[in-house]
């Protein structure tokens, strides 16, 4: 293995994997190094592959199937009884799915003959990483160095994680028996998803949010929503609500909250999902000249460059949402960037999901941002209970909201709630991207019956001119 390299990549995640392949593409001679974990293995892939995205996609989808044999089956005509499942075989799925993933992103490097070092890194001038691994320690240099180290969850102040009755969201995707009682610490996607698992699973499940707003990012109309649905399901979220005290007593956690309605809460597990912070400490020699902003992120301009030319910083270490899609993206600007290309992001866009069922997703300016802006509007929405294929697959819940600029007709925002919600915002998202309007992208033929419908319909609603709906304005 060499010692000198045009491109050295701290972390395999979203961010370091694609930019390293993106690098090797390019023709750069690239090396990532990945730190070894508590079983003494490279985890290829990251947080998003071992213990994030992947894996709790991975039992959000066991919970649904059998949350659908138990109680969508017979909508159908099929008859079943005594269903029953095994938490231990939907691990060694889980684990199964993350180890395939895995090992692919080691067959990619491979492939691309990119080189793989375990170790911790860390930065001692702007050309050289020290490598601190169990067998000995080594040095390389390389012309340009990307810091990709990621993000780790966060603990509130004076309750640190167990992993047995105080959980970060790793932990919670390892839980061995269902919980009577789980508590979960804040109601965004994180805390949403892991709080549909094990509700799904058995468990009676409270989540307390400290924002007086559910989802505040999202549409006003797809939060308020989506609150109803979640409710109705027998998620149990409480608003402005605050941990004001934990207390361990036999094997539980009694929790004393903000909310004295609510009373003094006694669970079997506490899952903390109130956001993360970047993994920036001990990664560079402060003397570098690399300048960190509040909460850890490092200061980069808009193509990821640091304070130091060639040392760039990407994904979940850098201003903007800690999400995979952005990560990667900005790994490929910056090797585009280094191997002399032009390369840019459009961060306006970026599209968000949380995979609940239904699913949510939106991209662009909502409603109400818009106004904000004011920017005026024309707002066409479109009901999952109005979509063929919705209705054929019993998922009749929600809808398809987009947001038109008045003065040129441009599609600046698509939200949905309902089946297959991100793959229709996707599709608005290329519609925004291609600067598409709302005219040209309802001039368009949509396969009948796909749940994509709802989108052309949204559109046209926007002009008056939804064919399976009472519009409210006519052209």
């Amino acid at each position: 293995m060499a010692n000198n390299y045009d491109v050295a990549i701290i972390g395999s995640g979203p961010a370091g994997y694609v930019s390293a392949i993106r690098c090797a593409q390019l023709g750069l001679k690239t090396v990532c190094v990945e730190k070894v974990t508590q079983e003494k293995e490279v985890a290829l892939g990251g947080t998003c592959l071992n213990v994030g995205c992947i894996p709790s996609k991975a039992l959000l989808e066991s919970s649904l199937v059998l949350l659908n044999a138990n109680e969508n089956l017979k909508v159908h005509g099929i008859k079943a009884s005594k269903i029953s499942f095994d938490l231990n075989q939907m691990h060694e799925r889980k684990n199964g799915i993350v180890s395939t993933m895995s090992k692919g992103v080691a067959g990619l490097f491979k492939l691309n003959k990119i080189d793989v070092i375990q170790g911790q890194a860390y930065v001692a001038d702007e050309h050289t990483l020290q490598i601190i691994s169990e067998s000995d320690d080594s040095n390389i240099t390389a012309e340009n160095i990307i810091l990709a180290s990621g993000s780790k969850p966060i603990e509130l102040p004076g309750l640190p994680f167990d992993e047995k009755l105080l959980l970060s969201s790793n932990g919670a995707l390892r839980i061995e028996e269902v919980p009577n009682r789980v508590a979960v610490i804040g109601a965004g996607a994180v805390g949403l998803e892991l709080g549909s698992v094990w509700s799904r699973l058995g468990s009676e499940v409270t989540i307390c949010e400290a924002l007086t707003e559910f989802l505040p990012n999202a549409d006003d109309a797809v939060s308020k929503e989506a609150l109803k649905v979640f409710s109705k399901q027998g998620l149990n979220i409480h608003l402005g609500t605050e941990v004001e005290s934990l207390e361990l007593v036999e094997n539980k956690v009694r929790m004393i909250l903000s909310n004295k309605e609510l009373g003094d809460l006694e669970v079997d597990k506490v899952i903390f999902a109130v956001g993360r912070k970047p993994a920036s400490e001990g990664l560079f020699d402060p003397k570098l000249g690399i300048e960190l902003e509040d909460q850890g992120f490092v200061r980069v301009n808009e193509f990821c460059q640091t304070d130091v030319q060639n040392i760039y910083a990407i994904g979940d270490l850098v201003r903007g949402p800690m999400l995979a899609h952005k990560a990667s993206q900005e790994g490929i600007m910056v090797a585009e960037k280094i191997a002399g290309k032009n390369s840019s992001i459009n961060y306006k866009n970026i599209p968000f999901v949380i995979y609940t069922h239904p699913e949510i997703a939106w991209a662009g300016y909502s409603e109400k941002s818009a106004l904000k802006k004011d920017i005026k509007v024309e707002v066409g929405t479109f009901p999952f209970q109005a979509n063929a294929r919705a209705l054929t697959s019993n998922e009749g819940s929600g809808f398809v909201k987009v947001v038109v600029n008045q003065e040129d007709d441009s599609i600046i925002g698509v939200h949905a709630l309902g089946p297959s919600a991100a793959d229709v915002v996707q599709q608005g998202l290329i519609a925004m991207e291609s600067n598409l309007t709302s005219e040209q992208l309802g001039s368009i033929m949509f396969s009948h019956p796909t749940v994509s419908e709802a989108l052309h319909e949204a559109v046209l609603s926007s002009k008056g001119k939804a064919i399976h709906l009472n519009n409210r304005k006519r052209k």
